[in-house]
């Protein structure tokens, strides 16, 4: 058992690692910028990593079944759909902007007296319909973005058992949803305590215009 420790370790590093690849920082941060609490976050990172731990650990299979071949080459053709699939979001991300987000004040009457109160018009649990979009953007990313399920398969050679490769990437994965978790809190925290519509815009238009530009990038295999 002691055997699988550094292995564990190094598929922990490599999947905390992982996860900050720019462009699942990029598709996650499109969805996590219209989150109005912390825990609905965190569920839409959670739900992002889980689709790419389903696809990971497919991956993985494949390319340990088929090591002697070409088929890493052939999985590298992926990254063109993860280039269409960040444009796609960048657009609809722009597109938010014609409709109304984030905070505003409205005048509102309590015991014949008129008040001035801040809130949002979204519903806490509002991203609740969107996990299921997360989760088919994390099993995109599976598929496309496997340097470091090479390095881990490289390294677990040793292991000689395809169980023991599916425990690393088990660990990889819990590296991911780590790594994406600290992402999310980190990048929602400033949102929901600023609480300002200019922001939501001005993030909205950030994200929105890097994802269609790093999308292009990718198809055009600039990055």
């Amino acid at each position: 058992m002691l055997d699988y420790l550094p292995f564990a370790g190094l598929a922990l590093l490599l999947g905390f690692k992982h996860s900050y690849d720019a462009d699942h920082i990029i598709a996650v941060a499109n969805f996590l910028r219209k989150a109005n609490t912390l825990k609905s976050a965190v569920k839409v990172s959670a739900s992002w990593a889980l689709g790419h731990m389903i696809t990971a650990a497919i991956v993985t299979t494949i390319l340990y079944v088929f090591r002697e071949s070409l088929l890493d080459a052939f999985l590298a053709n992926f990254e063109k759909v993860v280039g269409v699939m960040l444009i796609a979001l960048g657009l609809f991300s722009l597109k938010d902007l014609l409709k109304p987000h984030g905070v505003h004040s409205h005048p509102h009457k309590h015991d014949s007296k008129q008040h001035i109160h801040a809130h949002s018009h979204d519903q806490p649990d509002h991203l609740g319909h969107i996990h299921k979009h997360m989760f088919g953007i994390g099993i995109i990313h599976g598929l496309a973005s496997n340097d470091e399920l090479l390095i881990l398969l490289t390294a677990s050679l040793g292991l000689a058992t395809l169980a023991g490769i599916l425990f690393g990437v088990a660990v990889f994965s819990l590296g991911v949803v780590l790594g994406m978790v600290a992402f999310a809190l980190i990048f929602s925290y400033p949102l929901l305590k600023a609480r300002s519509d200019a922001i939501y815009k001005a993030v909205t238009v950030i994200t929105g215009v890097i994802s269609v530009a790093y999308g292009t990038a990718m198809l055009a295999e600039i990055v």
